[in-house]
């Protein structure tokens, strides 16, 4: 749809940036914090560990001041559930608060809105120990450790994010970190963990409007549009088929509390379908969450998979590139995009129909909780940093969520990843998205120095125009 005018972002727009814990914090066995699955889990060779990361435990003042710079009106963090509660249940860590609380007093002293994710891939290595969120158990752990949360901060946080890329958890949990060793049906399991998310999920957004009315709630998955590799009307069946897996099952559950009926009669079909105890379909109806978080980095291109489709896998690539199901759909490389150096496809125009398919579905406001580009960045002299790549990725995608806002979506912010440099869950340090450069190496920590780049300038900029000059 052209549009001869263009509508305004909104004069209280949420512009920031986003990070992770695990990816961003280090200090990974200090003060008290217990160890997570990502702490514990085989690295991926030529990848460092995240003991270190960013160092951000001990850099936050530094950091919030560079993120005060840019002029951010939010920052999106999460919270490490160790850090809070050492092993997942039990005595609540004083340290752990005391992080927080000084991370999130420090961003309101700049008027910095916290955006605060409640649980992003770590889960407490102890809990996974006894199951993880195979074990219902996790539930009531999870539900505990928020009620914790909305305690000690729902007087400063308005703003909440449940669980991040659950989708991405279940579709890729043996490379995300949620798969028990020893399981018969990978799939099976992981279909029994989204249904335990989704339950602790339903049961948090409730908790947090009894104990906190003032604060507004909602899931964080990873959402894109679905397009058919071609007119064949069983690709377009296929795209269906993925989009309905991928996406729509996780948002039809948070926003209306049922499952999604094509997902379900795929699970039936595979025989991967989740037990529901009694009572259950009632915990998840009625959590209203108010308003839709996603990530979004490119759109995803499926074609027919037949049933002899034998060289498929139901496992395989990553977030953002899909293989495919047997008999369901088949991933597909779209010729009309372009790819970062690292395989992901750029659609920015796919941005904007994402937005107008989640707004047009589910009718709440949205925010954006990662949007980015990652890639190999270089120091040249002077400390400059010239990633125009990256400024031309977030301008496209900029222009395409103005132009989404045009068409009638309700989008209230924009937080791309990252706001500094971290610790990429594939591909390490080396895949670098941030703002901010952190002067370390794979395992190399030299001095852990921040350095402006390019981007950091141009950003500070879109914000302080309110997105006008791009």
């Amino acid at each position: 749809m052209f549009h001869r005018n263009l509508k305004d972002f909104p004069k209280d727009f949420l512009w920031g940036a986003s990070t992770s814990a695990y990816q961003v914090e280090g200090a990974y066995n200090e003060d008290g914090k217990g160890l997570s699955v990502q702490d514990t889990k085989d690295v991926i060779p030529g990848t460092p560990d995240f003991n270190v990361s960013s160092d951000h435990y001990h850099h936050y003042k530094e950091d919030v001041a560079l993120f005060a710079e840019m002029g951010f009106k939010t920052y999106r963090f999460s919270i490490a559930w160790t850090r809070i509660i050492s092993n997942g249940v039990g005595e609540v860590n004083k340290k752990g608060i005391e992080f927080y609380n000084n991370l999130i007093n420090e961003l309101l002293l700049y008027g910095i809105e916290p955006l605060v994710t409640m649980y992003h891939f770590d889960l407490p290595d102890a809990l996974q120990q006894k199951g993880g969120w195979s074990n219902r158990e996790t539930v009531d752990a999870f539900v505990n450790y928020a009620k914790v949360l909305f305690e000690n901060f729902g007087d400063r946080v308005k703003y909440w994010l449940t669980i991040n890329e659950q989708n991405m958890m279940i579709l890729h949990g043996a490379a995300i970190g949620t798969v028990s060793e020893g399981a018969k049906n990978i799939q099976k399991e992981l279909y029994k963990q989204n249904h335990n998310m989704m339950l602790a999920q339903a049961r948090t957004m409730k908790l947090c409007h009894e104990i906190c009315p003032n604060c507004k709630i909602g899931p964080a998955p990873n959402i894109t549009s679905i397009y058919p590799a071609s007119s064949k009307p069983e690709d377009i069946l296929a795209a269906n088929n993925q989009s309905s897996i991928r996406n729509w099952l996780y948002l039809d559950m948070a926003v209306h509390g049922r499952y999604n009926p094509i997902a379900w009669s795929y699970m039936v079909e595979k025989g991967i379908e989740p037990t529901i105890e009694e009572g259950e379909m009632d915990i998840l109806k009625g959590a209203n969450p108010d308003f839709i978080a996603f990530n979004y980095y490119c759109t995803g291109t499926a074609g027919e998979s037949k049933i002899d489709d034998t060289e498929l896998s139901t496992q395989g690539g990553d977030q953002q590139i899909s293989v495919g199901d047997i008999g369901v759909y088949k991933g597909v490389s779209n010729p009309n995009l372009q790819k970062t150096e690292f395989g992901w496809e750029i659609d920015p125009v796919g941005f904007r129909n994402t937005l107008r398919e989640v707004y047009e579905r589910y009718a709440l406001p949205i925010i954006i909780t990662e949007n980015g580009l990652g890639a190999y960045d270089k120091v040249e002299e002077n400390d400059t940093i010239n990633d125009d790549y990256r400024i031309e990725y977030l301008r496209k995608h900029i222009e395409q969520a103005r132009l989404a806002i045009t068409d009638g979506v309700d989008l209230r912010g924009y937080c791309p990843w990252s706001a500094i440099d971290l610790i990429s869950t594939h591909q390490g340090f080396k895949k670098r998205y941030g703002f901010i450069y952190v002067n370390r190496d794979e395992f190399d920590l030299k001095d852990l120095r921040r350095i402006r780049k390019k981007s950091f300038f141009w950003y500070k900029n879109v914000i302080k125009t309110n997105g006008k000059e791009l």
